[in-house]
């Protein structure tokens, strides 16, 4: 039997505990976790600004992870097919505020939405540092 190879995508920006929960739940779902990190133009086009941490330093970070066996940069939403396609991925997990929007993948990978770390958000951490909150 083939080693199963999970996905999963995100920010990873002001990296904390939330996106330590999700990446090691994620690694139990399979043999492999492969991690596509959204690049810096793909966040500010969804999230309008750029994140705090670049690319290249939030690909660093992920990678380090003992939990990770894999890192690729994601630079399109609409690219999610082709990017399971080209990892091989038995299983796509995203956060349950995606739920049922990665559904129409299904045909290829099975889909695992899981909870979040409640009352722990990058945005919400970096609003709070800049004094916002």
């Amino acid at each position: 039997m083939s080693p199963r190879t999970v996905i999963t995508f995100g920010t990873f920006d002001v990296f904390h505990v939330g996106h330590v929960r999700v990446l090691q739940r994620a690694a139990e779902l399979g043999d492999r976790l492969i991690v596509g990190v959204s690049s810096d133009a793909l966040n500010l086009a969804k999230k309008g600004r750029a994140p705090v941490f670049n690319e290249d330093e939030r690909l660093e970070i992920i990678s380090s992870l003992r939990v990770v066996d894999g890192v690729f940069l994601e630079e399109s939403l609409e690219k999610k097919r082709d990017y399971i396609l080209e990892q091989h991925a038995d299983v796509l997990v995203m956060g349950d505020d995606w739920t049922g929007k990665f559904d129409w993948v299904q045909d290829v990978c099975d889909v695992v939405y899981l909870p979040r770390t409640p009352s722990v958000s990058t945005t919400g951490l970096i609003e709070h540092i800049a004094g916002l909150s």
